[in-house]
């Protein structure tokens, strides 16, 4: 079965060294003082942060200097069950953007770069001054608190700066990933009811341009709320493009104008002081059972993310991402700016450009961590990408790594490359709580294929289907209690009840990851095993199978289909879509290359199956929900009892398909 492991064999290939999680230490002694209690090790410290939930939290919040106009008059109240969403920091007044724009001095907050621009450093001064005049114009539109601005733009300064100054408001952002077609983002957006679209007329990405101007048209033209549609020129050529199609459009530069005074001069910044658990940000589910569902954020998410990323080292890191709007990781890298971090933003995708492009960016940009989507990490291995003498590295520490199971093997390239001057950071986490719940931590040592621990302040469980605890077995990740940067809810869902239903149905009073995953009982680290849900994850682009539906639904040779993920022995995961031809059709090569065509026209390439296969009929249960699950389980060979399907016999189709396939 692809899930067995041998649980005796994780070596230790990197030990804590003395002056690494500078921020992480520091914060300990901080607990420790004001407890008057001395942690012997990690665990221990663990141990009590969950158990004093309310305690360990407003510490968190006092430590990292969280700006507010008026204090908090409870933390938390303990009887209020996870399911209902109990606040956290109520009676606090605060904004989120005036907590990533504290810093307004010289050092550099930004560094923006790409596959066809100049780099280019924003100081921490500088981006204010930026938010400061977007936060103006948005104001002249009628901007006001909790209407919501959409994004959908390649990684850019613009959608930072105009991210701060609509939050500032006390305004929602949210945003779709550029690579994805247009109904796909209409389908998230209609449900928000947007006012206002920033966006950009065109980006380079893996070497091939791609033109957002048909795109956004469509996309202008199907959201009735749409006010405004903001384009910003990704060069000078660009404003002399023919954009009248677009309704109620603009370049970035007219909008801009908006925000100016007559003397030229742009009003001061005015931060609306909201609740802590005012909504901030919205994210989108995969859309595994129908269309993707909006998720509420609120100002909690900081503090899941200072100790994400604080137990690394210190203030004065250089992150790098490649993550655009519409991914957790943007948001989350973004808000490093609330710690003193530099972000380098890089518009497009670097790292297979040459064999030498992910180390070359390394030495360009003095990074000091390097994020990196685990199945980039993986090809560079396979594509052999290493170092070459010409590359220094010299501010390297940590190779930090998420977005799915990391590889053991993924370990012994860092560690080959790098020996032990840099480390392989490895975490776990979901969009639903915009950060890590099981971490690698610096003061406790790197197994080979394991995280090394729950993070601070997080309850994570591995749990059988009766709720039991297991230690050393399959089971199904959980939290079991609150955390600050749990989503707030699903946006609409008035009385919670969808929400409930999607996180704490399968497992009643705990927070369902949609993930296997293995205790170690002799080290304590977790072994991540893939997703438990209908959810996919094929070569790090997550969707759902509902948005595969929606597509091959338009082809009219097509009856039915069913798609799920598949997994081999080292965790690589691709998807697999079945396909039932409607009467008087055949399945054919014809077909395969029009399925993958419309499937990469209307989402991405990215979301175009490994695999395609024909099956004789789909597995339904009673309610007439298909059942992706079951099949999910058979065709990766795990232990599974025949739920209640409505056509039995249908499940014999899919016993033999790792057999049918060649190793992937």
């Amino acid at each position: 079965m692809w899930m067995q492991r041998d649980l005796t064999d994780t070596p230790i290939l990197w030990e804590p060294q003395e002056n690494a999680g500078l921020v992480f230490r520091r914060f300990q002694k901080t607990v420790e003082e004001k407890e008057g209690i001395q942690f012997d090790n990690y665990w221990d410290f663990q141990k009590w942060s969950v158990n004093n939930v309310a305690d360990f939290w407003e510490l968190s919040y006092k430590f990292f200097g969280v700006i507010h106009s008026k204090k908090y008059y409870k933390v938390l109240d303990l009887n209020v069950p996870m399911s209902e969403c109990p606040k956290w920091f109520e009676g606090a007044r605060l904004n989120y953007a005036e907590n990533l724009l504290k810093f307004r001095n010289d050092e550099v907050a930004l560094i923006l770069a790409g596959e066809d621009r100049e780099t280019e450093k924003v100081t921490f001064a500088e981006m204010f001054k930026e938010a400061e005049l977007y936060a103006a114009a948005f104001g002249k539109c009628g901007l006001k608190k909790n209407d919501v601005v959409v994004c959908y733009m390649s990684n850019r300064k613009e959608a930072v700066f105009a991210m701060q100054a609509v939050v500032s408001i006390g305004a929602i952002w949210t945003g779709a990933l550029p690579l994805m077609g247009a109904q796909p983002v209409l389908s998230r957006f209609e449900n928000v009811k947007s006012k206002i679209l920033i966006t950009v007329d065109r980006f380079m990405n893996a070497g091939e341009e791609i033109d957002m101007l048909p795109k956004i048209k469509t996309v202008a033209q199907g959201l009735s709320s749409l006010q405004k549609v903001i384009i910003v020129p990704s060069n000078e050529n660009s404003t002399s493009k023919d954009i009248r199609g677009i309704p109620n459009s603009c370049f970035l530069g007219e909008f801009l104008k908006l925000g100016r005074l007559e003397d030229g001069s742009v009003p001061p910044m005015e931060f609306e002081q909201v609740s802590f658990s005012h909504p901030v940000f919205i994210s989108y589910t995969s859309g595994t059972t129908g269309p993707s569902k909006p998720i509420v954020h609120g100002t909690g998410i900081l503090l899941g993310i200072c100790h994400y990323f604080g137990c690394i080292d210190n203030e004065r890191e250089v992150r790098f991402s490649v993550a655009p709007v519409g991914w957790a990781a943007w948001i989350i890298i973004i808000s490093l700016n609330f710690i003193g971090n530099t972000v380098v933003l890089y518009e497009g995708s670097p790292f297979l450009l040459s064999p030498t492009s992910c180390w070359d960016l390394v030495d360009e940009f003095k990074l000091t961590s390097l994020f990196l989507p685990s199945s980039t990490l993986d090809e560079l291995q396979k594509r052999g990408y290493t170092p070459q003498k010409q590359h220094k590295l010299s501010t390297l520490k940590a190779i930090m790594v998420a977005g799915s199971p990391v590889k053991p093997q993924n370990y012994d390239f860092v560690r080959e490359i790098f020996n032990k001057r840099v480390i392989l950071t490895a975490s776990y986490g979901c969009t639903e709580i915009m950060g890590g719940c099981i971490n690698s931590i610096m003061t406790l040592p790197t197994r080979r294929g394991e995280i090394a621990a729950s993070a601070l302040g997080n309850a994570v469980q591995v749990v059988n289907d009766l709720d039991e605890p297991l230690v050393g077995e399959i089971g199904e990740l959980v939290i079991t209690k609150s955390i600050p940067s749990l989503a707030l809810g699903l946006w609409g869902d008035t009385d919670g009840s969808l929400f409930r239903e999607k996180y704490f149905s399968k497992h009643p009073g705990m927070f369902t990851m949609g993930d296997y995953g293995i205790l170690n009982p002799i080290t304590k680290g977790f072994i991540i095993c893939g997703r438990s849900d209908e959810t996919l994850k094929q070569r790090g682009c997550r969707f759902g199978s509902s948005e595969i539906y929606n597509v091959v639904y338009q082809l009219p040779e097509i009856h039915d289909c069913l798609c799920v993920s598949q997994y081999n022995k080292d965790l690589d995961e691709r998807a697999v879509l079945f396909v039932k031809m409607r009467e008087g059709h055949s399945f054919s090569i014809q077909l395969l290359s029009k399925i993958r065509e419309t499937i990469a026209n209307e989402l991405s390439i990215r979301h175009i199956p490994d695999v395609i296969l024909e099956t004789k009929d789909i597995p339904y249960n009673m309610s007439g929900k298909k059942m992706e699950i079951i099949v999910k389980k058979i065709i990766n060979k795990i232990p599974h009892t025949i739920e209640a399907v409505t056509n039995r016999e249908s499940l014999d189709y899919y016993h033999n398909v790792p057999e049918l396939q060649l190793p992937f």
